[in-house]
């Protein structure tokens, strides 16, 4: 193997990608790793949760555009590509008991028909290495849930040549991988240095929902690669606020001060689900057992 690596990312919403991995993959594109987010859905259901933009109706009449217009930028700044899956955003559902999910949603339409299309884009971009959310999605919205199996079941489809043999001579993917950043160990470090200096902490509320949501799930996500990513903080974050409508530039995202960020935690973090090649753990480079294979 003596072409460019290839690295692509799976998210259920635009948004995502900024907020799981941004660092890292705005670290790969910088060292020439060619980079393709593919985001499953366009966020169409997605609320207004800038409170500095909440007073603008035209924002919901329009949804769409604005995501898309907000996804360029923040791939722009990332250095990345991106591309749309083409399904529609199944919402987050609230109540007890919660309502059903809207006909025609991504969480709604039978596995194989993402499957197939995550196929066609996974064959024509022939990544080395993915990454997406583990089973529990990262948290319980339908799509990432749903965002985790097709982008599983796409890694095994695409490299049979049996699946799907409409869409493109197969192509076996080398790695994948689950995002493990958001996990307890972290925000409970963030947390606890953020109190020994004195301040408040954005993350109490946020630790009380992860236990609510699956409790202990993040605690059995075993973290195999951690990818040193600090000097790419800050272009996470503009990335991040590139998504206006959906993230407070004033919010929790931000309260962690980047140097602090950068002494406890300097990393973003994965765990290793399925691999075709040899690398010892843990790893600290998603192409580990790759980059030797490159050069040859």
């Amino acid at each position: 193997m003596t072409e460019r690596l290839r690295l692509m990312a799976v998210h259920a919403h635009p948004d995502d990608e900024s907020s799981k991995g941004a660092a890292s993959m705005a670290r790969y594109a910088a060292e020439g790793v060619e980079v393709l987010v593919v985001t499953c859905t366009g966020g169409e259901r997605g609320d207004v949760l800038n409170p500095r933009l909440q007073h603008k109706p035209e924002l919901l009449r329009d949804m769409v555009e604005y995501r898309r217009r907000e996804m360029a930028e923040a791939a722009r700044i990332l250095g990345v590509r991106q591309t749309w899956l083409g399904f529609v955003d199944s919402g987050l559902p609230e109540g007890d008991p919660l309502p059903p999910l809207p006909a025609g949603c991504f969480a709604l339409e039978p596995l194989h028909v993402p499957t197939e299309a995550l196929v066609r884009v996974v064959r024509e971009f022939r990544p080395h290495v993915m990454t997406t959310y583990d089973p529990s999605g990262g948290y319980p919205h339908p799509d990432h849930i749903r965002c985790h199996e097709v982008s599983l079941a796409a890694f095994h489809a695409a490299a049979d040549p049996a699946r799907f043999p409409s869409e493109g001579p197969a192509w076996r993917t080398s790695k994948l991988y689950y995002h493990a950043t958001f996990s307890r160990h972290r925000i409970l470090a963030f947390h606890e240095a953020l109190l020994q200096r004195g301040g408040e902490s954005p993350f109490a509320e946020w630790i009380k929902r992860m236990e609510e949501w699956d409790p202990g799930a993040r605690a059995e996500l075993e973290i195999t690669t951690r990818v040193e990513c600090a000097d790419f903080f800050e272009t996470r974050d503009r990335a991040l606020i590139a998504h206006a409508t959906q993230i407070d530039p004033d919010g929790f995202f931000f309260k962690v001060p980047l140097d602090l960020q950068r002494e406890i935690w300097p990393t973003e973090d994965y765990s290793l689900a399925f691999s075709h090649v040899e690398s010892a753990l843990p790893e600290d480079d998603l192409f580990a057992g790759l980059r030797s294979l490159a050069a040859s």
